[in-house]
């Protein structure tokens, strides 16, 4: 899996999650070291994520109230909302066009 935040004219670094994503993992692994100083960085910044279970577990909840993130209602079942899924869908496309074979994730993440 792969974590990243966009804002005008800002992106955070991209960070490689490997293995399953729990809420702990999420606040130690993504929100404490990338995503907080990111949104701080960002007056008035919104939070936007989607519902996947790391990110609604009470723990992940408690963590943005103590850091004072503001958060934007997300409704259920609604995946495209998230702007960042097209930056996704942009880089799959450009990989597909590309003839050089992939041959693993490791490599994956070296492309470029």
């Amino acid at each position: 899996m792969v974590w990243g935040a966009i804002a005008y004219h800002r992106r955070s670094q991209l960070l490689r999650i490997v293995g399953n994503l729990n809420s702990n993992r999420y606040i130690r692994e993504v929100l404490q070291p990338e995503a907080v100083p990111f949104l701080q960085s960002l007056p008035g910044a919104v939070f936007q994520q989607d519902n996947a279970r790391p990110h609604t577990a009470r723990i992940v909840k408690s963590f943005f109230a103590a850091q004072q993130v503001q958060l934007l209602p997300w409704p259920a079942c609604s995946p495209d909302m998230s702007p960042i899924e097209h930056v996704w869908d942009v880089i799959g496309r450009r990989l597909a066009r590309d003839p050089r074979p992939v041959a693993s994730a490791d490599e994956l993440w070296l492309y470029g």
